[in-house]
């Protein structure tokens, strides 16, 4: 793209029209969760005559959906919410910073420190992105459970690992590798060769390169693969259900959301109170990272 071009994208992306539509599709975005906040803090007979619009005419707001969808439970849900959302922290938390550690030491022997069939083993990975994961589950919850035999030998063992976060955690990780060291291993790669050499004639070794000189440098594409992952984990159900068994001891929140409409629909008031919770955590952690996120985005995408 030539200069004049640049300057002429620019300006088009800073014009008053760019602007309003920008606020426009804002709006758009934003509404249905506000309409989703405001429906949680209204009474079941409110919510159950007039749309949540309706309520800005009458005031009447309370707290109380909060306090019985936390700790009093809804409708198929016993001592409430506060279980199941430290369960999803829990599976979320391991689940999003063990693909980042291992995608992130990947990517860096993959550009940094050559070897015969390594553009091989990266292409492998890169094309295991087109696995689709529902094929996987089945395979692994019986490898998992059962292990991997060929007549009466053991290949693989049986893990026993039910009732616990470990299958979860391990299933996420592999769903998570590809991407993650695909998008890590472009951004690594086009850090400047003279600061790597550098290090490396310091006699610095390759672990204290990637802890020292690499992983400061790659924060950002790090912060946004976080993103991406937290907020992929943290709304996962199929995965969480297959490898947890819907066991309250390590079922995640979105496991057990469905459940608190009741069986006819009539305590949405319980539904969007447990949503709007579930909705709240992974804001927190976007906003946390965001002034990562646009750079993260953009690392790699060109060189110089």
């Amino acid at each position: 793209m030539t200069t004049q071009n640049r300057t002429g994208v620019r300006r088009a992306l800073s014009s008053p029209l760019a602007t309003i539509a920008v606020l426009v599709m804002t709006l758009l975005w934003t509404l249905p969760t506000f309409g989703l906040f405001v429906t949680s803090l209204r009474p079941q007979s409110d919510v159950a005559q007039s749309g949540w619009w309706e309520a800005f005419l009458h005031p009447h707001f309370t707290l109380s959906n909060y306090h019985d969808v936390l700790f009093n439970g809804g409708f198929g849900v016993s001592n409430g919410l506060m279980p199941y959302l430290v369960n999803s922290l829990a599976i979320t938390i391991p689940a999003t910073v063990f693909p980042i550690a291992l995608a992130a030491m990947a990517a860096y022997v993959l550009a940094w420190v050559p070897f015969k069939g390594s553009d091989t083993v990266f292409f492998v990975f890169f094309a295991l992105q087109v696995v689709p994961l529902q094929m996987a589950l089945v395979p692994l919850l019986q490898l998992f459970s059962g292990g991997a035999h060929i007549g009466s030998a053991t290949v693989f063992p049986a893990l026993g690992l039910g009732g616990t976060y470990a299958p979860v955690w391990l299933a996420h990780t592999m769903f998570a590798l590809p991407l993650a060291v695909f998008l890590l291993h472009n951004f690594i790669a086009q850090l400047p060769r003279d600061l790597i050499e550098a290090a490396r004639v310091d006699g610095a070794s390759h672990f204290r390169v990637f802890r020292s000189v690499v992983l400061p440098l790659a924060t950002p594409a790090l912060a946004s693969f976080a993103i991406f992952q937290f907020l992929w984990v943290w709304n996962d159900l199929l995965v969480g259900l297959t490898f947890t068994g819907g066991t309250p001891e390590v079922a995640p929140m979105t496991a057990r959301l469905a459940q608190l409409s009741g069986s006819f629909g009539d305590h949405w008031e319980i539904l969007t109170a447990g949503a709007f919770v579930s909705v709240v955590i992974p804001l927190i952690v976007f906003f946390s990272l965001q002034r990562y996120f646009v750079r993260g985005l953009l690392a790699g995408s060109v060189k110089g």
